[in-house]
């Protein structure tokens, strides 16, 4: 079982390398790819008070607030963030264009 696993995994190995090139963490309108390390949407979910020490540390900062909702912007990278806050937690975690910052 274990041979037939390293085999499998070696085999799609190659694969994976043919699937992308190139930097994909910022496309287009500063919005950054899903999983990379400026996307939060990770964060959904997440104790609102202990989460936004991580988002600071990615280079983020509050630039408004509305009610239970905040924006996030991070300057370096042009990315934006909208989240809203439910019960102590990060309800809703959406990446925007820089523009909506």
């Amino acid at each position: 079982m274990k041979t037939k696993l390293i085999w499998t995994f070696a085999a799609a190995l190659p694969l994976a390398a043919c699937v992308e090139t190139g930097d994909t963490s910022m496309p287009e309108q500063g919005r950054p790819a899903v999983g990379s390390e400026y996307d939060l949407s990770s964060f959904e979910g997440a104790r609102a008070g202990q989460a936004e020490m991580g988002i600071m540390a990615l280079g983020y900062e509050r630039v408004r607030s509305q009610g239970l909702t905040s924006w996030y912007f991070n300057r370096s990278t042009g990315a934006c963030a909208r989240i809203t806050t439910a019960d102590g937690r990060y309800s809703d975690v959406t990446m925007l264009p820089a523009e909506d910052c």
